[in-house]
């Protein structure tokens, strides 16, 4: 498996905040809230534990946060730490903690191209439009389905990139996940034959946080990307910069992954220094105009359209737009920008940026590597 290489300044830069109030809402609320809920310490009264769902459906949607980081191995400065704590939330989520890595490498080498696993099928020209427009409910409505089936496709794929290694350590985690959920569903049998679980007080409400965090999370991708024509960091992106205090405090817990466009030009930056890469890279380029929205409301509601119309990213959204007479994305339009349209065997660095995806060459066949000029 890949480790990220940081210079000696990033390294530096991954202590100089506190990472333990982010964790507020997950794992502490999501856990003891969740006992308290089953419990019924909470309140046993329907809209009592509606409200409970949605409150705990939001705080495992901030699952996503935390495991992103991990893959990054950009939450705090001890690699190994970061790499079991996403093996611990990738066993949670049925997503092996290295297939994810591989697959986010990926999203970053080749955003919003064929090349890209993560944003399959909407990143895939061979998939039906009905195809595309049938995953969006299924990744909405099942997610915690459709996720493990999307990283995993870079396992299991035949045309799988993997090296030999890669392929192993997949495996491996495979195996842990197979056996301690094993492990977990043999106890269950065995407290049951015992009469110690009743199943008769089972509430199917106890479960629908799972699917809330998925659909939120599902929701959070189609705003990051859904529509954009665009394989620049910042104009195939959405990005999000609150003014509000809402806003805000839910991109804080959700380590500001809705900053997106900066995550994906300076990869390896700290997530509370991407907001201010965005103002210096506005500062140097004052003419540059870039998708960035100052709330959820008004990023959801310009990808509302691309959710049925135009359900791609890349191609897809270039061919959907010219079918609609559309004349693509007015932003992209404008920009004196220009984008980076990458050949499927080379990796594109950008310039003066120490890239995340620099960990791609080696890792995808015979890679070449040039600079944006």
């Amino acid at each position: 498996m890949s480790n990220t290489e940081f210079t000696a300044e990033e390294f530096d830069a991954l202590g100089a905040e506190s990472f333990w109030p982010r964790f507020l809402l997950f794992p502490a609320l999501a856990s003891v809230g969740f006992v308290g809920f089953v419990s019924g310490v909470a309140g046993d009264g329907l809209f009592v534990r509606l409200g409970w769902t949605v409150v705990l459906g939001c705080c495992w949607a901030c699952l996503a946060g935390s495991f992103h980081e991990s893959v990054h191995q950009t939450m705090g400065r001890w690699r190994n730490a970061n790499i079991w704590f996403g093996r611990v939330v990738g066993t949670v989520l049925g997503i092996p903690y290295s297939a994810y890595r591989e697959t986010h490498i990926r999203h970053h080498a080749y955003m919003n191209t064929p090349d890209d696993y993560e944003l399959w099928p909407y990143s895939d020209p061979s998939a039906s439009l009905a195809f595309r427009r049938a995953f969006i409910l299924f990744n909405f409505f099942g997610g915690v389905v459709s996720e493990p089936i999307v990283y995993g496709r870079i396992y299991f794929s035949r045309k799988s990139p993997l090296g030999a290694q890669a392929r192993r350590t997949i495996r491996r985690e495979y195996q842990a996940m197979a056996a301690i959920w094993g492990a977990i569903g043999l106890l269950l049998v065995a407290l049951t034959v015992s009469g110690t679980i009743d199943w008769h007080r089972f509430d199917p409400l106890w479960l629908l946080p799972f699917p809330i965090g998925a659909a939120i999370n599902a929701l959070r991708k189609f705003v990051e990307h859904l529509g954009m024509e665009s394989t620049d960091p910042l104009l195939g992106t959405r990005t999000i910069l609150g003014n509000n205090w809402l806003t805000r405090l839910c991109s804080y817990f959700n380590f500001e992954l809705d900053v997106h466009g900066p995550h994906h030009r300076f990869p390896k930056a700290p997530h509370f220094e991407l907001e201010s890469t965005l103002a210096e890279y506005q500062r140097t380029h004052p003419h540059a105009v870039v998708p960035v929205f100052t709330t959820y409301a008004a990023a959801v509601l310009n990808t509302i359209p691309c959710l049925w119309r135009n359900p791609g990213v890349g191609a897809n959204a270039v061919i959907q737009a010219r079918q609609h007479g559309a004349a693509g994305d007015p932003v992209q339009n404008v920009s004196p920008v220009t984008a980076i349209v990458p050949d499927p065997n080379t990796e594109y660095l950008l310039p003066r940026v120490d890239n995340f995806t620099s960990e791609v060459v080696g890792l995808i066949g015979e890679t070449r590597v040039r600079r944006a000029a």
